[in-house]
């Protein structure tokens, strides 16, 4: 009975896994497809062209230094017109995008397309 009892626990974990998974899956879909349009997701960019940041449409962002691709990557949210940062090394940052200029860490960052 033990192992039959174990074997129940086991389906019923896995059964619970895939269940989340499957759930994760779909939440993070529908997080991509509403960001997709989003006027903020895309890159943007300091005037210099030092700092790269793009907002991907998954709520990720990734973040180029100079030479240094991916110095920094984690997850965003915006709500309006407020931006906030979860760094994946755990640190946590935000900005604000003031007439199609996104202010953030001390710097003003432009879309790619209009970067000055």
């Amino acid at each position: 009975m033990s192992g039959s009892t174990n074997t129940t626990k086991l389906r019923r974990t896995l059964t619970a896994a895939v269940l989340m998974t499957i759930a994760g899956t779909a939440q993070a879909s529908e997080t991509e497809t509403a960001m997709t349009d989003h006027p903020y997701v895309g890159m943007w960019v300091t005037e210099d062209g030092h700092v790269r940041q793009e907002l991907l449409p998954n709520g990720r962002y990734d973040e180029t230094r100079g030479t240094r691709q991916s110095a920094y990557t984690g997850r965003y949210e915006i709500d309006g017109n407020q931006i906030q940062y979860w760094d994946d090394t755990g640190f946590t940052a935000d900005g604000t995008f003031v007439d199609g200029v996104l202010h953030h860490g001390g710097m003003i960052m432009y879309r790619e397309e209009t970067a000055r």
